[in-house]
């Protein structure tokens, strides 16, 4: 195994902590949905649930540009 380092690992097997804003859209849709699964509660005139998953749609193109962002620092494109 000519290409691995002394850790046993390959060189593109570094560990990308700023790929742990892609987990946030799976909590905020799926993990966190039977928590919020409410009427009652209004936000801005809106049912709970809709109001969780407008902020869950907002939230998931800025939790992927950060883990982009996080990817540059590091080098990788």
């Amino acid at each position: 195994m000519r290409n691995e380092s002394r850790a046993g690992r390959t060189p593109g097997s570094r560990k990308r902590p700023a790929l742990l804003w892609l987990l946030l859209p799976y909590v905020l849709f799926l993990a966190a949905l039977p928590l919020v699964n409410r009427v009652t509660p209004t936000v801005l005139g809106l049912p709970f649930l809709f109001f969780w998953m407008l902020v869950a749609t907002l939230a998931t193109p800025l939790s992927v540009w950060l883990a982009r962002r996080g990817d540059l620092k590091r080098g990788r494109v």
